[in-house]
């Protein structure tokens, strides 16, 4: 089933309303947090926060910038302060800002029409801050390293992200992964947990459009462990579809035999099946074989095996037994019947797992890699990484800002025109390939200029009157890097 097509006077109705709503979220410097979105989603040169108000797009002095990014969310110290003073009323006001803006990004995304199901991705990305010394809670966190031996870890946050993935109109559509949940993994908590917490924050919301429906989050290996899983078991309209590593082991679901039953608690598992063992598989429920074509034109087949009902291994409070998924064994080999790479095992799991085919787990799990491509766009082109401030307050609403600016370039796609570069003539201007977000980006600028802003003009204040003479500045407390605990060590802070 095709997409529906709307004309241009509705494309800007939408994109208007959408900006709108977007600009009643902010309750104070709503206009220079609306200017400050409109310079980063249309930023295509400036390498820093403070050049963003060279912009054109934001009409103001660079101090604005900082007093947007402070105010935008309503996490000053004072204001927090304000709130611990008086108590639960104003925490659920803080709860329900972020809320507000999953309501207004969740709109964003058309109910699909070629799958019966809403398709998420998590992820943790790092937010390294290696030489601020003065920022609370700094840890040591993963990051990929580009040099051979060294050891992938930084010094500073990580963030967990969680997106929506737009149903693709064809097979070599741009990657587009919308993000509507940006969280700080704090350092009593890992990635998998903040993500649980948010995924359960996304779907308890009676008002978001996936309620009571189908709904797939796909994943990498860390979020195959078994505390993950237990607890997106219990949502009733979830699968989740996560790769494993090739070492895990598994059972079988243990047979039902009336006539051999006994006395005392049933058998929970039945036998072992050992990833890395060949030996300890047993025949494969389900064989699936189908051919995919690239984008250069190479040909693919991909062998999916799928064995039904097994278990992994539960604790006393989490009792995996009563939640078997499907395993998945997927082998892409070329025309000469070569192994092009590892082969990678998923689990499927979830109450209504068997609406999920092989094959569409297969795609499902393939465009998880989308979030990547939102992960590196919004470091690279979007300033993720690059503010720089003592307050970890400050930076979490940079972070939510970057996912609101990357969110307009999503609403704005129908909008765009293909500007190519001297050297991109080969593109096809009409080729669904094109909107990507950077292209989108590229021709933002002219967009706001044609339809306009909410965000009212700015009014000139007049100087600052500055420090007082003879008033000292109060040093910033340096606090140490903290290391995570293992389970095996005392509950005691450790700093390096």
């Amino acid at each position: 089933m095709a997409m529906p097509k709307f004309n241009n006077n509705q494309l800007i109705a939408q994109f208007q309303d959408f900006r709108q709503k977007i600009y009643n979220c902010f309750e104070s410097c709503s206009d220079a947090c609306m200017n400050l979105l409109d310079a980063l989603a249309g930023n295509t040169g400036a390498n820093s926060i403070a050049e963003l108000s060279l912009s054109p797009l934001f009409p103001r002095t660079y101090n604005s910038i900082y007093k947007a990014i402070i105010a935008s969310f309503n996490t000053t110290s004072q204001e927090m302060n304000n709130e611990e003073q008086e108590g639960g009323k104003e925490e659920e006001e803080k709860e329900e800002k972020p809320n507000n803006l999953i309501r207004v990004v969740s709109e964003l995304i058309r109910q699909p029409q070629q799958r019966p199901f809403y398709l998420f991705a998590i992820d943790t990305t790092p937010h390294p801050r290696p030489y601020a010394r003065t920022l609370a809670e700094r840890g040591y966190i993963y990051q990929p390293n580009t040099i051979k031996g060294n050891k992938p870890i930084n010094i500073g946050h990580s963030y967990s992200i969680l997106s929506i993935l737009p149903e693709k109109e064809t097979v070599n559509a741009a990657p587009w992964s919308i993000p509507i949940s940006g969280e700080r993994v704090s350092l009593d908590k890992t990635g998998v947990d903040v993500g649980s917490e948010q995924i359960s924050e996304v779907m308890s919301d009676s008002s978001l459009p996936w309620q009571e429906k189908l709904c797939v989050l796909v994943a990498d290996s860390a979020y195959s462990q078994r505390s993950f899983l237990f607890e997106q078991s219990k949502h009733k309209n979830l699968v989740v579809i996560a790769r494993v590593r090739s070492n895990r082991i598994f059972y079988q679901s243990p047979p039902v035999d009336e006539s051999k039953k006994k006395r005392g608690c049933p058998k929970k598992y039945g036998e072992r099946f050992n990833l890395a063992d060949v030996e300890t598989w047993h025949f494969p429920d389900e064989t699936t074989q189908i051919q995919q074509t690239t984008r250069k034109g190479r040909l693919l087949n991909i062998t999916i095996l799928a064995w039904h009902q097994m278990l992994m291994r539960g604790t006393k409070h989490q009792k995996m037994y009563r939640h078997p998924f499907t395993l998945l064994r997927i082998h892409v080999t070329d025309d000469t019947n070569q192994s092009l790479w590892k082969p990678i095992w998923l689990i499927v799991i979830g109450e209504q797992r068997g609406e999920i085919s092989p094959t569409v787990a297969n795609h499902c799990y393939r465009q998880r890699f989308d979030i990547e491509h939102m992960l590196r766009f919004s470091k690279q082109r979007l300033l993720m990484t690059e503010f720089q401030t003592p307050d970890v307050l400050h930076e979490e609403n940079w972070i939510r800002l970057v996912m609101l600016a990357y969110a307009q370039l999503w609403a704005a796609k129908d909008l765009a025109t293909h500007l190519p570069r001297p050297w991109e003539r080969y593109l096809k201007p009409q080729s669904d390939t094109i909107m990507t977000p950077s292209t989108v980006q590229r021709d933002f600028p002219r967009i706001i200029s044609e339809i306009g802003t909410p965000a009212r003009s700015p009014k000139t204040r007049g100087n600052s009157i500055g420090r007082v003479q003879g008033q000292a500045q109060t040093q910033r407390t340096k606090h140490p890097v903290v290391k995570k605990q293992s389970k095996s060590t005392p509950n005691k802070q450790k700093a390096a």
